[in-house]
């Protein structure tokens, strides 16, 4: 007992926000590494922007939100939700300082050099940028414009969240110095932030940001007074939507309408430009209700993801990666029929290392295929344009029976998720919204086929969105299949999903909420007990993040036995290792390269009769106790063969691996006198060398022993 309470003591955790923070700084740390192309070093600082704006609608608007109800208490780290704002607060001004400084000193002249300059402020304009940027406002930018002034007759205007907006203090010509009044702007989005204007140099490539032009300019906006001062700022608002689904008596509806409530949240972050006049930001935090500790002085342009809009400069190809190219999968040929291959045998493909192509055939042949009668999917993000979207509402169209989950409950994705649900209702296709709440994050497709021999059904199974557009940038691992088992474990999902129907037992498949947790447990306490008496055990798993408080009590218990274990987590580990007696044979590494790094997958030894599994789900509560996830095993053996091999490698990469040390601080690999390994790379190079392999009829379970690595 008294090792359990060891193993649960808040002192062996680490908060979950202040861990997202250090992987953002892993994240930033990417713009800083000399040996990755400058226009790749400078995409890092926008995902880095990016990622915080996240960060702060969602995760510090919750922890506001606890503060505001009177919540007390504790998280897994023995914080309260007060103390892990104090502790964010100063975290996020060191990231956001060490980000400013990266782009100021490091990213501005290094651009110079390459004749790509980004002017700072508008007085630095010659003589002929002034004239072209004077002509661009009154051409384009004026028409535009809206000003908005603060008087007892127009209260404060709403301040969208996110918008980037220009604060002005004026005054009436020949009035008083007292009679200074509050006006604002916002910097219209509909115009591309960052305009390309004449270079001093010949060859050269010149910007200046759109919120310096209107800056230029402000006083034309407001004539008969004079501008006393202005500066650009940004807010940020609770984005997180509280939606009563025991109360919604229309699911659809009711998230429409909270959609429109976000632009109204709690505003939660200002940015403001440094040196901003003191009154004007008096007003500003008055107006909208922001403290002092939730002000940020931004040494530089506000909001660093207009960056993104230079990658892809023209004439600048040695300044990025050369863009790859996903392979085919060895085992289907292009425009081949994608039934007949998955009968050959199970099909596993690793993204985006190996397109997405066959996964979107998969429905699209279903679609027009007279002998499919039905195709069941989860659909969780998809892209702007999917193809998959129009197949299925092809197929609705062409007879099928279509049933879709649309998880309407995809954070950020909700109004886009609106829209594909009516397209395929209007299809006729079955639309539904998933189990009263719980979110559907699983990631499985049906097809339901009629053939010679009876009844076959074909399953896609994967670790990622169905979304054609970020199978390309993350690495995520999928399965087809036409598995009796899996066939009809598959069959239950979609009928519990749709129903009221929830399965006594499953032939492979784990589901959460109910079934997963135990699953996992049960897997690392079979490694303890084999480690107990005196065998081997051994875990290996990746996942984007870790903080599940039993799940990491478990791995402690199982490293205190002498249980050796290797983690691959790219985001969040609220674990932390080399702890005496509790987490010596833990080792932890976070990979972060050119693509994001998404996938799932878990490795238990089995005394040496080894299990592998992949899914949706990393080990967080979220997942395990409040979505639809599926843990999916790798049954046939070339295909253990290969799920191994990948984290083999990733577990050998030197290059894009971070370390996470005792002291809590995540490190690169020491390099020297080794061989280079980035497993992104190699990845890549394998995919292009893979030739098609002999295919055999599905082969049911084998298990294969693993080399100690």
């Amino acid at each position: 007992m008294e090792k359990e309470k060891i193993y649960t003591n808040s002192e062996n955790y680490e908060n979950r926000e202040l861990s997202w923070l250090k992987f953002n700084g892993r994240v930033l740390n990417e713009a800083r590494d000399k040996t990755i192309p400058l226009l790749e070093r400078l995409k890092f600082i926008g995902i880095t922007s990016s990622n915080l704006d996240e960060f702060f609608m969602v995760r510090v608007a919750s922890l506001k939100d606890m503060v505001h109800a009177g919540y007390k208490k504790k998280d897994i780290a023995g914080m309260t939700a007060a103390e892990q704002l104090e502790a964010i607060n100063t975290a996020t001004r060191e990231l956001v300082d060490a980000q400013y400084s990266t782009y100021n000193r490091s990213m501005l002249p290094l651009l110079k050099a390459r004749d790509i300059e980004i002017i700072q402020a508008h007085e630095d304009l010659n003589e002929k940028q002034a004239a072209f940027a004077d002509a661009y406002f009154e051409e384009t930018v004026y028409p535009v414009l809206t000003p908005m002034a603060l008087d007892a007759s127009r209260p404060f205007p709403l301040i969208r969240n996110k918008t980037l907006n220009i604060a002005a203090l004026i005054k009436r010509k020949g009035t008083d110095e007292k009679e200074i009044q509050f006006a604002t702007v916002q910097v219209p989005s509909v115009l591309p932030r960052i305009v390309e204007i004449p270079s001093e140099k010949e060859g050269g490539r010149t910007f200046l940001l759109l919120e310096q032009i209107i800056e230029r300019n402000i006083s034309k906006l407001f004539l008969n007074f004079k501008v006393v001062c202005a500066f650009p700022y940004r807010i940020m608002r609770n984005a997180d939507l509280p939606i009563d689904e025991d109360e919604a008596a229309d699911l659809l509806k009711e998230i429409q309408k909270q959609l429109k409530k976000r632009q109204w949240g709690e505003v939660i972050r200002l940015e403001v430009e440094e040196g901003v006049n003191e009154k004007l930001l008096t007003i500003l935090k008055k107006e909208l209700n922001v403290k002092s500790e939730d002000v940020f002085n931004i040494n530089g342009p506000i909001d660093l993801t207009f960056v993104m809009k230079l990658y892809d400069l023209a004439d600048c190809d040695d300044l990025r990666y050369k863009k790859y190219q996903p392979q085919r999968v060895p085992q289907i040929e292009p425009g081949e029929d994608i039934f007949a291959a998955i009968q050959g045998g199970d099909i596993l493909m690793h993204h985006p290392y190996q397109t997405f192509d066959p996964v979107v055939d998969f429905i699209r042949q279903a679609s027009v295929d007279p002998d499919v009668l039905a195709i069941k999917q989860t659909l969780y993000r998809v892209s702007g344009n999917s193809p998959i979207i129009s197949s299925l509402a092809q197929a609705a169209e062409n007879g099928k029976q279509v049933t879709v989950l649309v998880e309407l409950k995809a954070r950020f994705d909700e109004e886009h998720n609106i829209v594909w649900a009516k397209k395929l209702e209007q299809a006729g296709c079955h639309v539904i919204y998933g189990l009263v709440g719980l979110k559907t994050h699983s990631k499985i497709a049906l097809v339901v086929r009629r053939e010679e021999d009876g009844i076959r059904r074909y399953v896609h199974l994967g670790t990622g969105n169905y979304n054609d557009s970020t199978a390309k940038l993350y690495t995520d691992c999928g399965i087809f299949t036409c598995s009796e088992a899996v066939g009809e474990d598959a069959t239950a999902v979609f009928n519990m999903l749709s129903g009221y129907s929830e399965p006594l037992s499953w032939n492979c498949l784990s589901v959460a909420p109910i079934w997963l947790r135990k699953k996992f447990l049960k897997l690392i306490h079979r490694e303890i007990k084999h480690a107990k008496e005196g065998r081997e055990g051994k875990i290996i798993a990746k996942m984007n993040s870790l903080c599940d408080k039993d799940i990491i009590a478990a791995l402690y218990e199982a490293s205190a036995e002498g249980v050796q274990i290797d983690l691959i987590v790219r985001g969040i580990c609220c674990l932390k290792v080399g702890i005496p007696g509790i987490s010596e044979n833990i080792r932890v590494r976070s990979i972060v390269g050119n693509f994001l790094e998404h996938s799932r997958i878990f490795y238990f030894y089995n005394d040496g009769r080894p299990e592998l599994f992949m899914g949706s789900a990393d080990w967080m509560p979220r997942n395990l106790d409040r979505r639809v996830e599926i843990l999916f095993p790798v049954e046939n053996e070339e295909i253990q063969k290969s799920v191994y091999h990948i984290l083999e490698v990733e577990l050998k990469d030197n290059v894009k691996a971070h370390i996470l040390k005792e002291n809590g601080e995540y490190e690169k690999v020491d390099k020297r006198g080794k061989a280079l390994v980035n497993s992104q790379d190699q990845f890549c190079k394998e995919a292009k060398i893979k030739k098609p392999k002999d295919k055999g009829k599905y082969q049911e379970r084998v298990f294969i022993p693993a080399e100690p690595m």
